[in-house]
């Protein structure tokens, strides 16, 4: 039997006489970055149906012109205008802290200004999620259904949304279906060369990617598709104390990408390797449109301590589909 019992601070011995040795730190273990709002455009809402149009340019004509033929047939340069839209959603987090817990010292500490400063911070990841998301958009009936934007999973389709006119639609060859658990150099090269084909530029565009996509991204730095050649040469330089292999800046025929990484918990959920999804966007094709912007509430404190919410209302502005890509994995 040991003669000591530090390791028991309920029955009678010496254990109830030591101290806690708590550290005046908190740590959140959970991702924070929110790379899809962080990069959109910000403008301001006036309704809860936000619009936009958008509009193409006929293919080019190379036949020429007889001379002294008359002009007999007129051609209307908007017949091809078309109207896109989203729904505005409201995202909301509460807090509250007793008065107890206001009273006493906490470690963090725990008080009602550093509940309010975490629901914020929950409140933009609930918004990141939603615009990464692959919902379609809702209108609220006033029975249950919630006014729900669209997210970025649904606007990049070549196959819808049903409201959005074919002509408008995300190019089957800018949407990558990993079937293999591995995403090639040749497949991001494709789809990039595939926005180039809609937009005329592609030097904007940020990949933001899940964990195992990232990963293979990576690779491109060491792994040549080459069938006789699999492993690529780096040149190191001597008074270097590392080698840099990840890719942050992909450089393709069509442009330059930079690569971010996505937060992991706010991506879709894939059918086939998990963390094998992304998005190729163009900041410049898409934002965010607040009709209420992000606040902070506080509500009236009835004896049990001080309580509040914080909130905001908005939108994702996809302003040309044809504009973006993603990578997803169905198997």
């Amino acid at each position: 039997m040991s003669f000591s019992n530090t390791f028991d601070t309920t029955n009678t011995g010496p254990g109830v006489s030591n101290r806690e040795d708590l550290t005046d730190v908190l740590t959140i273990l959970a991702p924070e970055e929110t790379p899809i709002l962080s990069s959109a455009n910000k403008e301001r809402a006036s309704a809860t149906n936000v619009e936009w149009t958008v509009d193409s340019l006929s293919a080019p004509q190379t036949a020429g012109i007889a001379e002294g033929a008359d002009v007999t047939a007129f051609t209307d340069q908007f017949a091809g205008r078309a109207r896109l839209g989203n729904r505005v959603q409201k995202f909301r987090r509460d807090y509250m802290v007793s008065d107890m817990q206001e009273a006493v010292d906490s470690v963090g500490p725990a008080k009602i200004a550093q509940a309010e400063a975490k629901a914020i911070r929950e409140l933009k990841r609930d918004i990141e999620a939603t615009l990464a998301g692959t919902q379609d958009s809702a209108v609220e009936d006033g029975a249950g259904t919630a006014n729900a934007l669209r997210g970025l999973g649904d606007w990049i389709d070549s196959a819808g949304p049903a409201d959005v006119p074919a002509t408008f639609r995300t190019e089957s060859a800018s949407i990558v279906d990993v079937t293999d658990d591995v995403f090639a150099e040749s497949e991001l090269n494709g789809l990039i060369s595939s926005i180039f084909k809609v937009t005329g530029t592609s030097d904007n565009l940020m990949l933001v990617a899940d964990t195992a996509l990232r990963s293979d991204i990576s690779d491109f730095a060491r792994v040549s598709g080459v069938a006789n050649e699999n492993i690529r040469s780096v040149n190191y330089d001597g008074n270097s104390g590392s080698i840099k292999l990840s890719v942050d800046l992909y450089q393709s025929d069509h442009g330059i990408v930079s690569v971010v990484n996505a937060n992991p918990d706010c991506m879709p959920t894939q059918a086939g390797q998990a963390g094998m999804s992304g998005y190729v966007v163009n900041p410049e094709y898409y934002g965010v449109h607040e009709l209420i912007p992000m606040g902070s509430t506080r509500l009236p404190n009835l004896g049990g301590g001080e309580r509040g919410f914080v909130d905001c209302a908005l939108t994702l502005g996809v302003y040309h589909p044809g504009a973006h890509g993603k990578i997803t994995a169905s198997a």
